[in-house]
């Protein structure tokens, strides 16, 4: 098998079933009390409106939801479903957040890791935009990349196993920069996946985007944000090592 032949994504879509077994939405309480912090500051006090953009499986929502009134957005209607199973109280809604409009006007608009799969400079100012448009002056906007270029390592392995009722699986994954002159970084996944005593292995590739820090904050600037950078100290690696915390001017 060529890697090019990889297909892309698959976790979102066919393998979307096992994201609960990769991820688990406790493992999350950590990273969202940073986000609820970073609301808070600028919000202050009450139950206010939050849209969140890609939200995925809905885990770190999940420990977001009984504070603010949320609505989640995602372009997978199977990652929706895990996110609709975990926050049933929420309002789920399938859109692209390049290009989704609401017609609503919110009082935060926080997007998770779901914003590294912008892979341009126009794939991301889009959805900055988008944040934007859901905002009046005052709202907040709140997002955090995996890596910049100044943080991202080349080469790094990740791997895990986990067991439901149904399935064992070992995921095995591979962080690598075929490029270094372009705005994108790649991962290979692997999936031991076994179920009712059958054994198959699996291949899974994700392009994600990978930009200078600096090109981050002029970014979310031209969209529309006073910006900066609140600290967000949840790996032990350099992952996510900034939540952008922007004020819509």
């Amino acid at each position: 098998m060529n890697y090019e032949d990889i297909k892309q994504n698959r976790l979102y879509d066919e393998f979307a079933h096992l994201w609960n077994l990769i991820s688990n939405p406790q493992d999350y309480a950590l990273e969202a009390a940073f986000w609820k912090k970073a609301l808070r500051d600028k919000l202050g006090p009450g139950r206010h409106e939050i849209l969140e953009l890609g939200v995925g499986g809905g885990h770190n929502l999940s420990h977001l939801k009984n504070e603010f009134r949320a609505t989640a957005v995602d372009i997978s209607d199977k990652m929706l479903d895990n996110s609709r199973r975990l926050n049933p109280e929420v309002e789920h809604l399938v859109g692209d957040m390049r290009s989704v409009r609401l017609g609503r006007i919110f009082r935060a608009v926080i997007i998770h890791d779901a914003i590294n799969y912008m892979l341009t400079e126009d794939d991301l100012h889009a959805a900055l935009r988008t944040a934007a448009e859901h905002l009046d002056p005052g709202g907040v906007f709140v997002t955090s990349p995996d890596y910049t270029t100044e943080t991202f390592t080349d080469g790094v392995v990740r791997h895990g196993s986990c067991a439901d009722e149904n399935t064992r699986l070992v995921h095995i994954e591979y962080e690598f920069d075929p490029d270094p002159d372009d705005t994108t970084y790649e991962y290979l996944m692997i999936y031991l996946i076994r179920e009712k005593g059958q054994l198959r292995i699996e291949h899974d590739r994700h392009v994600t985007g990978l930009f200078r820090e600096a090109r981050w904050l002029e970014l979310i600037e031209d969209a529309g944000f006073e910006v900066e950078k609140y600290a967000y100290d949840v790996h032990d690696d350099k992952r996510q090592s900034y939540l952008f915390v922007g004020v819509k001017k």
